[in-house]
């Protein structure tokens, strides 16, 4: 004998095991179960996005019968901070868990240029890899002091280059470059970083390498150039000499040949030169 018992839906209890899916930029996939395992009719759900940062709620309207349900969060924003609440449409207990969006990419190709008194700094438009960044937000720029292990604010711009000053000789310096952080530093793109070492003599380290490499062919080239014409020259003049010695033995030979005996007789009182 058996007995079959349906025991009665609580509506009134929480969606189970909400979870995040997948982050994004700009959107986050979340998932969750029903409140209690397969619902015979569809579930009205209501999911609030409250935006941590700019202080803002948003609620949406999810209806499905599915005991696991899957939903889209859209129109976020990239480094943005959220709590998300979910929870059926008669305002049963509630579940919750935070979001932090993915921030915007680090700028390409940041390098330095050394001037006579300051430094620039260039990097490549974020908006040409990232379609959520505007020109117009600019970017801000960090400086480190590894000596003084001081890190300060440099400032910000729309342009993608930044003239550094007043950095000190013998300090190293790494220089950050990143999409400007909004409503109170709370949303940040992430920070290219690039060390300069100024080495005492207020230049990048690569840039001094390659400047003494230059420095030392500027140096060493004449000299080569020199030290070939000199041995040139030097050939030539023993040529020269050689030839003319030969010519002067020749005609002095000639001076004392004998056709009679065949040859040519010196005495010891000769000078042969």
């Amino acid at each position: 004998d058996y007995v079959v018992v349906k025991m009665i839906p609580d509506n009134r209890l929480p969606p189970r095991h909400l979870h995040a899916v997948h982050t994004a930029k700009t959107f986050a996939v979340i998932k969750w179960e029903s409140p209690y395992d397969s619902p015979d009719q569809d579930m009205l759900y209501a999911v609030a996005v409250k935006d941590l940062v700019r202080k803002t709620d948003k609620i949406y309207k999810v209806k499905s019968r599915n005991s696991t349900v899957e939903y889209t969060i859209k129109k976020l924003e990239p480094g943005g901070k959220y709590h998300v609440i979910v929870q059926l449409g008669n305002m049963s207990k509630e579940s919750s868990m935070k979001i932090n969006t993915v921030p915007l990419s680090a700028p390409d190709a940041l390098k330095i240029i050394t001037e006579n008194d300051h430094i620039l700094l260039f990097w490549k438009s974020l908006a040409l890899k990232e379609s959520n960044f505007n020109e117009s937000r600019g970017y801000e720029i960090h400086m480190f002091d590894s000596l003084m292990n001081i890190t300060a604010y440099l400032g910000n711009t729309t342009e993608n280059f930044f003239k550094v000053s007043n950095l000190k000789i013998g300090h190293n310096y790494s220089f950050t470059v990143q999409a400007r952080c909004l409503y109170g530093g709370q949303m940040c793109g992430e920070p290219a970083t690039l060390l300069y070492d100024e080495l005492g003599t207020g230049e990048d380290s690569s840039a001094t390498k390659s400047g003494r490499a230059t420095d030392v062919a500027a140096i060493v080239v004449p000299v080569l150039f020199l030290l070939l014409v000199t041995l040139g020259i030097g050939f030539v003049v023993l040529y020269m000499r050689h030839r003319r010695l030969q010519n002067s033995f020749t005609a002095f030979a000639n001076s004392h040949y004998s056709s009679r005996l065949g040859s040519a007789i010196f005495s010891s009182g000769d000078d042969l030169g």
